[in-house]
């Protein structure tokens, strides 16, 4: 008795497709069709610490802002906290969708600064925010991380940005602090390429 091993031929590849809001963001396409949008609130009324206002937009090689790109963000509360670990504030889900606004390409939310994390290996990661892009062109989502200019110490020993071995490439993860906003640009492509992270 022979035994055959049958071989699947793999998935064709596909893009998240233009339709990306309207399934994962659908009041920021115009369709209000839930009583609560889900992942449009961070961090809720109650959390403590410091109020911020994050801002930016996604460019393709060119230049060009991607308009239709969805961002899935989350991070720890202002204790370095987040709420799959441990006791965060009420309302406080460390998680939210956010698009850029169709006309102009620029996106932004408003949450709290988050407080310095443990690993799994327990090296204190500086405050940061995980950010997850997807879009039409983009075949498998893409993960990087926003850190503060003004966490200059923590920053200079966080493990995850020590691994960047060249420090104009590093530079690419800091948000710039503008008033009351932190200014935090993705470029997909080229020169100036945001360093992106296999997860």
């Amino acid at each position: 008795m022979t035994q055959e091993t049958h071989y699947r031929k793999e998935t064709a590849s596909q893009t998240a497709g233009p339709y990306v809001h309207i399934g994962l963001a659908p009041v920021a396409a115009g369709f209000d069709i839930y009583r609560t949008e889900l992942g449009h609130d961070l961090t809720g009324a109650y959390a403590k610490g410091q109020r911020i206002k994050i801002s930016g937009t996604v460019t393709d090689g060119t230049g060009a802002r991607i308009k239709d790109v969805l961002i899935e963000v989350w991070q720890a509360n202002a204790d370095g906290v987040y709420p799959a670990t441990g006791t965060v504030e009420d309302g406080f889900r460390g998680w939210a969708r956010v698009v850029p606004d169709f006309e102009t390409g620029q996106w932004s939310f408003e949450t709290v600064k988050p407080g310095a994390t443990k690993g799994r290996d327990g090296r204190v990661m500086a405050p940061h925010i995980n950010m997850w892009l997807v879009a039409r062109g983009i075949n498998i989502g893409l993960n990087t991380r926003l850190y503060f200019e003004d966490e200059d110490a923590a920053n200079a020993t966080d493990p995850v940005l020590s691994l960047i071995e060249q420090p104009h490439r590093r530079q690419t993860l800091i948000a710039r602090k503008d008033g009351d906003t932190y200014q935090f640009n993705i470029c997909l492509q080229g020169d100036n390429e945001t360093v992106f992270l296999d997860v």
